[in-house]
């Protein structure tokens, strides 16, 4: 990846949408939720405290997360993936 976030900020790869329901019906593409699991990719240095020092994230590159359905910003990366930017408070759990 070549893309560094700064600061808080991590890079999220959602992963891809149920094809299924877990009945066994086959959903369509307009009818697919949008994910709010994923892998993150990329992690900024930390988060700038008022007394100067760097407060390092709690996530790695590697963990797999949930966020909210609608948290981050979509981008491309330079490799041509769909990818998300977001703090990393927007993340509600690290998935084991």
């Amino acid at each position: 990846m070549k893309i560094q976030p700064l600061g808080d900020r991590i890079i999220v790869k959602p992963l891809e949408a149920e094809e299924k329901t877990k009945g066994g019906i086959v959903l369509p593409e307009t009818a697919k939720e949008k994910p709010q699991e994923g892998k993150v990719l990329a992690v900024g240095k930390g988060k700038v405290k008022e007394d100067g020092t760097v407060q390092p994230l709690e996530l790695k590159a590697g963990d797999r997360v949930l966020y909210g359905k609608y948290s981050g910003t979509e981008i491309t990366s330079p490799e041509g993936e769909e990818v998300l930017i977001m703090r990393e408070e927007d993340v509600f759990a690290v998935v084991k």
